[in-house]
């Protein structure tokens, strides 16, 4: 049981689901992993609709050892407001604060809530793709600085700055960067998709959206019409052997690889480099045996230091969950 006032509720909303728990704030493991439950962010109107529709199915409607809650999202916070950049739901601290009768809302990056996890990442949360080895530290005093960078619905970019003790997240939206092909066949996808959204930043391509998108340039650029896809039948099509879905599952990788060594040298994130969000278990095996590590380390002069440079795959189920509930013990010991 947690003690009086311990508990926090929190949220990890995407562009397509959002993922609720709760959080014991006064105990080493925070997140409760019994309480998880994900719903369509389709099926409400808001996200305090959401919010009360978990609380009164678990049974926590009304309850008032819950007074805070820490909400991540897949979107810009700008002060009191967040919006959701692939959903049209627009999300206001004080307004979900006094609908759901709480004594203290946070909106944060859901990438802050990624790189929150890491210090609470144990060994059978996270696979080494490459680098030297990473382990949670006994004591993340620092000074470490993490890069976080993963594909779901979009592309989320994020980091984690450690000194003193002290974890500081890095809000971003570096997934609207601009697409820096690499290689002749990404120059002919870039035109393609150019012609299709004028300007083509990382998101276009690595994402589940984008992983179509690669798709049907390889196929335009091949004098084919593929017909609808959905992201599921290109990586079903490559585990099949389809050739065309099998190289679009390469130039994701590759693409992938090299804007996440991008990342690193953009933040001096040495220490590693995280990778995250809901496409990157569904193709570990794929990233794990792709182009992803080569176009990673291939950074000129900085080669032989992005060599160094881990880069791991986090697995755990629900790391912006778990970030959330980081944050949520931060603010209750403040």
């Amino acid at each position: 049981m947690s003690t009086t006032g311990a508990l926090a509720l929190l949220a990890d909303i995407g562009g397509t689901n959002a993922r609720f728990a709760l959080a014991d704030t006064a105990s080493a493991t925070p997140l409760q992993l019994d309480t998880v439950h994900g719903f369509s962010v389709a099926d409400f109107p808001s996200l305090g609709e959401a919010a009360q529709h978990y609380l009164d199915t678990t049974g926590h409607g009304g309850s008032t050892g819950i007074r805070r809650a820490v909400f991540a999202v897949a979107g810009r916070v700008d002060g009191d407001e967040a919006r959701i950049t692939n959903h049209p739901w627009v999300i206001s601290r004080p307004r979900t604060r006094q609908q759901l009768g709480l004594d203290d809302v946070e909106l944060v990056n859901d990438f802050a809530a990624q790189a929150m996890a890491i210090p609470l990442l144990q060994p059978g949360d996270y696979s080494a793709i490459g680098g030297v080895p990473w382990s949670v530290p006994a004591h993340a005093d620092g000074p470490c600085t993490y890069a976080v960078i993963g594909p779901g619905t979009g592309l989320g970019v994020g980091g984690l700055v450690i000194r003193d003790g002290h974890h500081h997240p890095l809000e971003t939206e570096g997934g609207h960067v601009s697409f820096p092909p690499g290689t002749p066949e990404e120059i002919r996808i870039l035109e393609h998709l150019s012609s299709q959204f004028g300007r083509v930043s990382n998101e276009r391509l690595i994402c589940g959206p984008g992983l179509v998108n690669i798709h049907r340039a390889l196929s335009e650029i091949a004098g084919v019409d593929p017909g609808p896809m959905r992201p599921a039948d290109i990586t079903a099509g490559a585990a099949a052997g389809d050739p065309r879905c099998g190289r679009a599952v390469d130039v994701f990788c590759a693409v992938f690889g090299a804007i996440a060594g991008d990342l690193v040298l953009t933040l001096g994130a040495w220490d590693g480099v995280f990778l995250t969000g809901g496409l990157v278990p569904k193709m570990l095996d794929s990233i794990r045996h792709s182009g992803f590590r080569q176009r990673f380390e291939h950074k000129g002069r900085f080669s032989p230091t992005m060599g160094q440079v881990p880069s791991v795959a986090v697995t755990h189920p629900h790391a912006g969950l778990l970030g959330a509930a980081a944050i949520a013990c931060r603010k209750a010991a403040a």
